[in-house]
């Protein structure tokens, strides 16, 4: 409970100890009274808070058999978070993440929505650098020792969203499904390695 209790602070108000987002919640959801019905997919992002540190990551879910497109909608999101992790590492520029996403979500049909960031992370939840998952212009290159979030959220259909009145849940303006693939680097060297664990 006291880790519970941290994390809802370092989230500015957040009501809740995960985020859930269903198809055509891009981010940040609030987990309510509705039931998951098959068909489904849905987002679970968690932040856990120890000894003093963050850590981040999320992974999209089938809820029973889906169809085809969703199946790939997944598929893909989870080939762009490796992806953008492989670009990582030393001296490498940020914007490298982005571009090689991009490259892979646009050949499969799909756009990464230019609004959902990675972010550095540590004894504080957010801050630089900002981790773009889209062709962008972010100065700056990766440096051994940072740690910091990759999560691509894709979507099937256009990347305009609304905010909802409480101020976290982010939909797609066009009902299109997303789905989102997270997890906590540290730039090495020569490489990375991934602090969070796989789904």
């Amino acid at each position: 409970m006291k880790h519970s209790l941290l994390m809802i602070k370092t989230l500015k108000g957040f009501p809740k100890c995960i985020s859930c987002s269903v198809n055509n919640v891009a981010a940040h959801g609030i987990p309510d009274n509705r039931k998951l019905e098959k068909g489904d997919i849905v987002n679970i992002d968690v932040t856990v808070f120890l000894d003093g540190y963050h850590g981040d990551c999320s992974f999209t879910y089938p809820v029973g058999q889906i169809d085809q497109q969703a199946e790939k909608l997944i598929k893909v999101t989870s080939k762009c978070l490796d992806i953008g992790i492989s670009t990582c590492k030393d001296d490498v520029p940020y914007r490298n993440i982005g571009k090689n996403i991009d490259v892979h979500c646009k050949s499969n049909g799909f756009l990464s929505i230019q609004y959902l960031l990675g972010h550095g992370i540590g004894t504080f939840f957010h801050g630089p650098p900002d981790i773009y998952h889209c062709l962008n212009s972010y100065p700056g290159k990766m440096k051994e020792g940072m740690v910091f979030t990759v999560e691509p959220c894709i979507t099937e259909g256009g990347r305009r969203f609304k905010v909802l009145e409480d101020d976290f849940t982010l939909l797609t303006e066009d009902n299109s499904r997303t789905a989102q693939a997270e997890h906590t680097i540290l730039v090495t060297r020569d490489s990375y390695e991934i602090l969070t664990l796989d789904s």
